[in-house]
C-alpha cells in the first residue's frame, strides 16, 4: 500500500467514528446535489470515496428500487460507520481504491464524490479511472457541503491558487481526464461541481 493510501487510512480511520455526529446538519445539502445529477430509476451509481454512506440513502431515493448503488472507500472503519447507520440497507459497500475499481468499463451512469478530490494521490490517473468505469454521456458529481472558502475557514487556513478544486484547475484536470465540466458552484453553503463523460 502505498505512503499516500496509509495516511487516507489513518486521517479517516481516527475520524470514522465522530464523523456524522461532527457534521449532523449536512443531509439536506446531500440530497440536493444528488439530484442534480439528474439520476433516473434503474441507473446505475458509485459514491467514490463513499466515508459514512451519508449519500447513500438519496442515491438509493434517486435510483429506485431498481437501480444499483455502490459505495468505495479505502478505509475500512469508514465502511463500518456506514453499516452501523444502517446505510449499507442502500447501496451495496465495496472496499476498494478508487485508483483501481473493481467494476467493468461502462458499467455505470453515473460517479458521486463528495470531499473527494482533495483525498486523491495522483488526481488526473483517479478521474481517469472514473472515467472509466462510466459511459460516455455518463455524469460526475464532485461535492462539498460547504464552499472551498469556508472549508479553508474551518480548517484554519487560506485558499491558495494551486487548490485543486478552484475552476481555473478543475476544468482543465476534467477535460484531460475524460470529462466536461457543464457546471460549477462554489459558494459558502456548497461546493459542486459537474461534469459528463466525453467519448
Amino acid at each position: 500500500m502505498s505512503d499516500d493510501h496509509t495516511h487516507v487510512q489513518e486521517f479517516f480511520s481516527a475520524r470514522a467514528a465522530d464523523w456524522d455526529r461532527k457534521f449532523p446538519d449536512d443531509g439536506p445539502a446531500y440530497a440536493a446535489a444528488v439530484a442534480e445529477l439528474g439520476l433516473r430509476e434503474g441507473d446505475r451509481v458509485l459514491d467514490a470515496g463513499c466515508g459514512t454512506g451519508r449519500a447513500l440513502p438519496p442515491l438509493r431515493t434517486a435510483v429506485g428500487p431498481s437501480g444499483v448503488v455502490l459505495g468505495v472507500d479505502l478505509t475500512p472503519a469508514m465502511l463500518r460507520e456506514a453499516v452501523r447507520a444502517g446505510r449499507d440497507r442502500d447501496g451495496r459497500l465495496l472496499l476498494a481504491d478508487v485508483a483501481a475499481l473493481p467494476l467493468r468499463a461502462q458499467s455505470l451512469d453515473a460517479v458521486f464524490g463528495a470531499g473527494l478530490i482533495s483525498h486523491l494521490p495522483r488526481p488526473a490517473d483517479n478521474l481517469r479511472e472514473l472515467a472509466r468505469v462510466v459511459r460516455p454521456g455518463g455524469v460526475l458529481a464532485l461535492f462539498h457541503p460547504i464552499g472551498r472558502a469556508a472549508l479553508a475557514a474551518r480548517q484554519g487556513r487560506q485558499i491558495t491558487p494551486e487548490d485543486l478544486r478552484a475552476e481555473p484547475n478543475l476544468r482543465p484536470l476534467l477535460a484531460g481526464s475524460g470529462w466536461r465540466m457543464t457546471s460549477y458552484v462554489d459558494e459558502d453553503a456548497r461546493f459542486l461541481a459537474l461534469a459528463v463523460r466525453e467519448g
